[in-house]
């Protein structure tokens, strides 16, 4: 089991190349999207959540949740994507979808 908190599981020394980065800060969440090569410069995505939080005695520390995407799944990850976000709106609109 991975403790995510404490990064155990993650090789923290990632050595590959990092190609492009984009930072969202959404209220109190700030969403990583890096794209990185591997040694034979494939390249994949990272999909980064960190939240700060506080602990007891007022100090701050970020808890961090990663994705790895990889390019046979884009397609198909997108889709799901946009179709889970397509329910959302509409059902924020009052359209519900007719069957799950």
């Amino acid at each position: 089991m991975v403790d995510y908190e404490n990064n155990e599981g993650f090789d923290m020394n990632d050595d590959r190349e990092e190609i492009y980065s984009k930072a969202v800060k959404a209220g109190k969440r700030t969403y990583f999207f890096d794209v990185k090569a591997t040694r034979n410069n494939d390249y994949y995505l990272t999909i980064t959540e960190s939240k700060k939080k506080f602990d007891k005695d007022g100090s701050a520390s970020f808890e961090k949740h990663k994705i790895f995407l990889y390019k046979e799944d884009f397609e198909k990850f997108a889709e799901g994507l946009d179709e889970v976000v397509a329910v959302v709106k509409n059902a924020l609109k009052g359209k519900f979808p007719e069957d799950y």
